[in-house]
């Protein structure tokens, strides 16, 4: 979607995201406000759709015994 949406919040939410973005690299409040709502969207989605495990069981296998060889492990 390239256009834009309004979205009305409280005046004082507003005021505290007004504070924040002086102190910060965001040129508006429009800017801070979207950037937040990607970052917590991302958050959401990638928690519903976790990724594939970094290593499989036969991978973990084969580093506890290069462990064990080594001498880190019983």
């Amino acid at each position: 979607m390239a256009g834009k949406v309004s979205v009305s919040i409280p005046k004082s939410l507003a005021e505290k995201i007004e504070k924040r973005v002086k102190d910060s690299d965001f040129k508006d409040i429009d800017e801070y406000v979207a950037y937040v709502l990607e970052q917590v969207i991302s958050k959401i989605e990638s928690e519903d759709n976790p990724k594939e495990e970094a290593y499989s069981a036969e991978d973990e296998e084969k580093v506890k015994e290069r462990l064990r060889s080594l001498g880190y492990l019983d």
